[in-house]
């Protein structure tokens, strides 16, 4: 069985990026890594070439910033990975810079390729999410957060990056048929020093709105406000090895208030409903489960 991993990224040392852990958690279960490297601002390049691996090929690629609307640059950008992923490949995994797999997954990631990787049905394979807030001892456990999302697909089904590359489609527009894993992506996108968190927020609107909408919606600071959130919940597991020693590098401190945690009446209801049933009512999903 022939895996290959992808990914994308531009300026990750600028937004502090966990990139380098996100494709180390990846190697072990890939063949090669294909790292499509923007035209960054920054030492992004040479961070990427720094990583000790044989397996990672990178690409480098140009962005289009004149796509401003719903962040379709990046999945413009994720599909040019995945356009150079061999079309032999049987699996192709697929990480954003802020997502990093847990080892102990790994056997669960296998075992699902291995299972599924013979039926014709199964066009992908869905992950858990966890998202860390504010600092690598907090995650969201409100309905804002996304609980799912596909990240291993076959490479040679008109597959493609769908909207803002959260996702995947396939031929025209149709919604992929996948298989859930018992496995969890680790999504750091919301834990980082708040001046960097601060910068992301300036310049990442841009890659939705415009110039306009982002002078009146994202008020320029030294640090980003991690106050802003609805309900947090401490995180009491263990968190993937490749990112043991980043988190013992933080360097700033946010201790979230559990008394300030905000739950609408009706979000309640819905949690308990979930939580007995393990359905989620209102649910977007981009994906038919299978």
């Amino acid at each position: 069985m022939k895996v290959i991993g992808f990914t994308f990224v531009r300026n990750a040392v600028t937004y502090d990026y966990p990139v380098v852990e996100s494709i180390q958690s990846l190697l072990p279960l890939c063949d090669e890594v294909v790292v499509a490297v923007g035209n960054s601002d920054d030492d992004t390049l040479r961070l990427i070439n720094s990583i000790n691996s044989r397996k990672i090929r990178i690409i480098e690629t140009v962005w289009n910033d004149t796509l401003r609307e719903g962040g379709r640059v990046l999945a413009v950008e994720t599909d040019k990975a995945l356009a150079a992923v061999p079309a032999d490949a049987d699996w192709a995994i697929y990480l954003q810079a802020d997502e990093v797999l847990h080892e102990n997954d790994y056997p669960a990631i296998r075992a699902g390729m291995a299972r599924w990787a013979a039926d014709p049905q199964v066009d992908g394979l869905l992950f858990n999410y966890r998202h860390f807030y504010g600092s690598y001892d907090y995650v969201g456990d409100s309905r804002r957060w996304y609980r799912r999302e596909i990240r291993i697909v076959r490479p040679n089904r008109s597959v493609y990056s769908y909207r803002d590359a959260q996702g995947f489609r396939k031929g025209n527009n149709e919604k992929l048929q996948v298989k859930l894993l018992d496995a969890t992506v680790h999504h750091y996108g919301w834990v980082k020093p708040p001046a960097a968190m601060q910068r992301k927020q300036e310049t990442f609107n841009r890659l939705w709105h415009s110039d306009e909408w982002v002078a009146a919606n994202v008020v320029p600071a030294a640090k980003f406000d991690y106050s802003q959130i609805d309900s947090l919940k401490p995180f009491e597991g263990r968190h993937p090895a490749a990112m043991l020693e980043r988190i013992h590098r933080q360097n700033w401190q946010y201790a979230h208030n559990m008394s300030r945690n905000r739950y609408r009446f009706k979000d309640r209801l819905k949690q308990v409903f979930e939580n007995l049933t393990g359905y989620r009512l209102g649910e977007y999903r981009n994906y038919k489960l299978l």
